[in-house]
């Protein structure tokens, strides 16, 4: 008869070692705490959204990352599906850029609250006015872009050629002013029908959106449809309000050049405060 006790079997290692399973269960309820953290900021305190058109240049740029305050305007089941009602409901403040979901398609869009309630919409001439008066309209140096996969020149466009031999698109630029003191660039390509529109008042509940790309967004000018215009916007649609860029490419990435993963990055623009 041996005087060696047989090697233990995997359970009775298991069973003589407890400290191993007390690390399983603490990794275990780590991953679960890890997915009620990602749960909870993500719909209720910040989310990433991306920029998949031109409609707000030259604020915001197609290929754009940034990051939504998820509790400015309270939460609702656009937050969190699982929420009955809406909570802590506050409206947007005049100039704010906001997401919110379309309001019959229910796709996420983006553009720039204008109108609150009770306030009087107009454009004329291009010039927007505000319960009866024109806000400011400065021209400003032309915004220029780079051409690139995320970036096209508009037909109403100049293009033109940089010192680097890259071409770019030329727009008309202007600054307005909000009574609030809120200021913003728009893009004007020239006379469009949009130009002229109104006078309409918000309606309680609602709120009047733009694009600062006034000749390229359809938004609160043209009546709710899907794929085209919102008409006005109900506050239990909004999302949240955009307030840094957090990443920027021109979409010109190759995923297996890794040095395209730097060189198509838009560095000047992460951090941005929106």
């Amino acid at each position: 008869m041996s005087d060696h006790e047989p090697p233990p079997t995997e359970s009775n290692a298991a069973a003589a070692n407890p400290k191993s399973k007390r690390e399983e269960s603490s990794f275990f309820v780590f991953l679960l705490k890890l997915a009620l953290v990602v749960i909870i900021f993500r719909s209720f305190i910040f989310s990433p959204f991306s920029i998949p058109s031109e409609s707000m240049l030259p604020t915001l740029e197609n290929g754009d990352q940034l990051l939504a305050a998820k509790w400015p305007y309270g939460f609702s089941k656009n937050s969190f599906p699982l929420l009955p009602g809406r909570y802590f409901a506050a409206p947007p403040k005049r100039g704010d850029i906001v997401i919110f979901k379309h309001p019959i398609d229910n796709t996420d869009y983006i553009k720039r609250a204008i109108g609150l309630p009770g306030d009087t919409v107009e454009m004329r001439d291009g010039v927007l006015i505000l319960n009866g008066t024109p806000v400011p309209k400065v021209p400003e140096k032309n915004f220029v872009i780079r051409v690139s996969p995320n970036t096209t020149c508009n037909p109403f466009s100049d293009i033109i050629t940089l010192p680097d031999g890259v071409a770019a698109c030329s727009y008309r630029q202007f600054r307005e002013t909000l009574p609030s003191g809120v200021s913003y660039n728009v893009l004007d390509f020239g006379r469009f029908p949009q130009d002229n529109f109104g006078p309409v008042t918000v309606p309680d509940g609602t709120f009047f959106a733009m694009g600062d790309n006034r000749d390229n967004s359809e938004d609160s000018r043209f009546s709710a449809e899907v794929g085209g215009g919102v008409g006005m916007v109900p506050q239990s649609n909004l999302v949240g309000r955009a307030t840094i860029m957090m990443w920027s490419s021109d979409g010109s990435t190759v995923w297996y050049e890794p040095w395209t993963w730097f060189t198509a990055t838009r560095w000047s623009r992460i951090g941005e405060q929106l």
